[in-house]
């Protein structure tokens, strides 16, 4: 596939040369000045792309997040997609790779999965300089005692070894690093206590650089991050610990967003990359910013199901950014629709049941109230939702007529068959006049299910409530979590509920719509510099581990140099 360079992608929708940073032949990073000589152009309309309740068949949010913009341009407007930067983690361990596939994808597709322009490796960084700056004031603070301060000329922090919160980062899946000890021997070591890593898209950093809205918002930001709490249970940040403005130093490129282009050379913008249930698994508001002063049309991509990531678009990017979507585009697979019925455990690595792949509309129509729940999720925020078949070779034309079908009645606003893989921009073409039609017809406001200064506790009552719950369930935990959140009266901020992706409930093995049940909440947490509130329900992972069968194991050099088994 013959790529251009990235000048002329760049040059191709107008982007001077003065904000064009390149990064070799086929990636530039784009300066975020151009937003000041952009402010006055007209903005495009944002199409935000989510999905079913993932299954480990895949949905192809960004197949067809890549290949919808693709389309656009087809039918002859200006299309830009945004999308989050891949992990490492996943890339060796159960996915391989997230850059879309066959005509939808960004490439070179190496370049984006391994270390693009090194952002994630600066938040990585930048992370760990804080954990390094805690555990060294810790050490000096108990080594030196009552004469810290007269040999210093700074105040204790007295900081509690029993409340750090702030966990290293690595940008692998590696379980052993899940709980360790540090300091371990004492002495010069430091102080010995119990710590453990995270995967770097799990960072608050990692949340920071997809809100911030320029260089110096970022850094305000920053130095509100709480690292731990002093033994009078005060919050110690950043800002107090003195290493913000390192922290941001070592981000100052990274603000920068990303520049590359699909194999029909349609301009794509890759920019920071939270976890979607711990964070709000979105790409940057400052890449949305740029492309809709760039194009007609904006496609960016919400992390795993409309329970997940769109809704924290809405409730937390939203809120903060006030980046309104003009439309909905749900992504659906028959496969995934057969899998979400709840008649089989799938697991990754596993063969497919055959009934799964045969066509079958009985077993398909049980899976998809599936769809039809995340429809009227969607729809719930006030925006038409177009539903995109992702077709698959095996997928029968009785099972996608019964779905198109299904999908109307059930609250779309239109559905089509997705070809993209196979066709690039042609195969969204019925999907693109539907989005147009959608996005004209956008309300002026979107809904959202509880305002900034209703009550924590009704907050939550209210989120667990659109899952269908019956009620929260809040732990005596949980509750003396929301009494410190509004003594520091940061109850205000939107709500992230921590949960698992696999299930619209938050205990994994109710599938479909699971009704009649409650959610346990087990604790909050508060991320001051990104602005949300972490609502934990269940047990959440945030440093994952590699399987049986990790992706790795096909990835290799050939003779020639070339990379290979990277999908």
């Amino acid at each position: 596939m013959s790529l251009r360079p990235i000048t002329e992608i760049a040059e191709q929708y107008n982007i001077p040369e003065q904000y064009v940073l390149p990064y070799g032949k086929h990636v530039a990073k784009i300066d975020l000045s151009i937003l000041k000589s952009n402010q006055n152009k007209p903005k495009g309309k944002l199409i935000l792309v989510t999905a079913i309740t993932p299954t480990p068949l895949g949905e192809g949010k960004t197949v067809n997040t890549i290949g919808l913009s693709e389309g656009l341009n087809y039918i002859g407007k200006t299309a830009i997609a945004c999308i989050r930067q891949p992990s490492l983690g996943p890339v060796f361990g159960v996915k391989g790779g997230a850059a879309g596939g066959g005509q939808a994808e960004v490439l070179p597709m190496e370049t984006l999965n391994l270390h693009l322009t090194g952002d994630i490796h600066a938040i990585t960084a930048a992370h760990d300089l804080a954990s390094a700056a805690l555990d060294a004031r810790l050490y000096h603070e108990e080594r030196l005692g009552d004469e810290f301060t007269a040999q210093t000329g700074l105040q204790r922090l007295n900081i509690d070894v029993n409340r750090i919160v702030w966990k290293r980062v690595i940008d692998h899946n590696d379980r052993a690093l899940r709980h360790i000890n540090v300091g371990v021997g004492g002495g010069v070591n430091g102080i010995e206590r119990r710590d453990g890593f995270e995967i770097t898209a799990a960072s608050e950093l990692m949340a920071i650089l997809a809100l911030a809205s320029d260089l110096h918002d970022m850094r305000a930001r920053i130095g509100r991050i709480i690292l731990a709490y002093n033994t009078q249970g005060d919050p110690i940040t950043a800002e107090q610990l003195e290493v913000a403005g390192a922290m941001t130093v070592l981000l100052k490129n990274a603000i920068n967003p990303n520049l590359m282009q699909t194999v029909e050379h349609t301009p794509v913008l890759i920019h920071a990359g939270p976890f979607a249930n711990i964070a709000h698994g979105n790409s940057s508001v400052i890449a949305d910013r740029i492309a809709l002063q760039l194009a007609n049309y904006v496609i960016t991509e919400a992390g795993f199901g409309s329970d997940m990531g769109m809704e924290k678009f809405f409730n937390i990017k939203y809120r903060q950014a006030g980046i309104k979507a003009s439309c909905v585009v749900l992504v659906a697979t028959v496969r995934s629709l057969k899998s979400n019925s709840g008649k089989y455990n799938i697991k990754p690595g596993q063969a497919i049941p055959k009934e799964i792949s045969e066509s079958n509309v009985e077993l398909l129509e049980i899976g998809a109230a599936n769809l039809a729940w995340h429809i009227n999720n969607a729809k719930s925020y006030g925006l038409q939702v177009i539903v995109a078949i992702n077709r698959f070779p095996h997928d029968s034309d009785e099972e996608l007529a019964f779905l198109q079908k299904y999908a109307i009645e059930h609250g779309a606003f239109a559905c089509e068959v997705s070809e993209v893989f196979t066709q690039g921009g042609k195969g969204a073409e019925k999907l693109a006049q539907h989005v147009i039609k959608a996005c004209d017809d956008a309300p002026s406001e979107i809904k959202l299910p509880y305002p900034d200064n209703m009550p924590l506790i009704d907050k939550i009552q209210t989120m667990v409530k659109k899952y269908g719950a019956n009620k929260a369930n809040l732990s005596e935990k949980a509750l003396e979590n929301i009494k410190e959140i509004e003594a520091l009266k940061l109850d205000h901020l939107p709500l992230c509920i921590a949960k698992t992706p696999m299930s619209i409930s938050a205990d994994a093995n109710l599938k479909n719509v699971p009704t009649d049940f409650d959610v346990d909440i087990s604790h909050l947490a508060i991320s001051a510099g990104a602005g949300f509130i972490r609502v934990y329900a269940g047990n959440v992972m945030t440093m994952p581990g590699l399987g049986t069968n990790p992706a790795y194991r096909q990835i290799d050099i050939d003779k020639d140099g070339n990379i290979v088994g990277l999908s």
